[in-house]
């Protein structure tokens, strides 16, 4: 069965558990930071594309950078991605700058970036990599399983400002990305859509002061603003939403509201 993870009942333990502690999910902001992505194959493409969408500054370096990279240079992103703000002296709304240098990776340059990742396809050059981010203090991932790194990269779904990253640590990214199409086609509403009501909804409950945790979402989601998005009538969510972020005591926390007390 499996566990919600609790920080606060998290324990340090002086024995690793066996089969070895698992990662700590994070998410990393990587808008205008300086990335460093070493190859130039389809595998690197893919990494160097997840970066841009992310607004990262990157510099690719191999000594053959394929077609697939080169192609990422200066195109504007794709509609209804997430970009970080445009690099000075480019055009607005377009991908921060894409650096190719195709030359091979020069020994301890890895140190010079905020995140760095390889994927060669060569061992003794990914290691070397990993080997430098490391002694730099950089994060880094590595393609290959012998030199993994301190950074894993999951299986992304992105919706608007939503994202849903799966991971299996590793064992099997065929695995992570069969779960993540799985998790998208049982989703199914526009997440984007969602995300843009309830954030209205919670600077109304922080206006009101009260605690986003006073308001059932669980209920208020399944019951009500989800079929209600489903079927269009956003105008309908928006309004069931507000109506719950009124003064303390106006409702009960799933939409329903209460009487008034006696001061009204």
């Amino acid at each position: 069965m499996n566990e919600p993870m609790n920080d606060q009942a998290d324990q340090a333990s002086d024995h690793a558990p066996p089969g070895g502690y698992p990662d700590y999910p994070v998410v990393l902001s990587v808008s205008g930071r300086r990335c460093l992505v070493v190859g130039g194959g389809p595998v690197a493409a893919g990494k160097v594309g997840g970066l841009l969408r992310s607004g990262a500054q990157v510099t690719v370096v191999a000594p053959e950078v394929g077609g697939s990279i080169r192609s990422l240079d200066g195109r504007p992103p794709a509609p209804g991605t997430i970009t970080g703000e445009p690099a000075p002296g480019r055009a607005g709304g377009r991908w921060p700058a894409l650096a190719i240098e195709a030359r091979p990776y020069r020994a301890g340059e890895a140190g010079g970036y905020d995140l760095v990742i390889t994927a060669t396809g060569v061992p003794d050059v990914d290691r070397l990599v990993v080997a430098d981010a490391l002694a730099a203090g950089v994060l880094v991932n590595g393609a290959g399983r012998n030199s993994p790194g301190t950074v894993r990269l999951p299986s992304v779904l992105r919706s608007g400002p939503v994202t849903v990253a799966v991971s299996t640590g590793g064992s099997s990214p065929a695995l992570a990305r069969w779960l993540r199409d799985r998790i998208a086609s049982s989703l199914g509403t526009d997440l984007a859509t969602l995300a843009a009501l309830l954030e209205e909804a919670r600077h109304a409950l922080q206006r009101a002061g009260r605690s986003t945790g006073s308001v059932d979402w669980a209920t208020v989601l399944d019951h009500q603003i989800v079929p209600l998005v489903e079927a269009g009538r956003l105008q309908e969510a928006r309004a069931v939403l507000l109506g719950l972020c009124g003064p303390p005591g106006r409702t009960d926390g799933t939409g329903a509201s209460r009487p008034a007390g006696p001061d009204g």
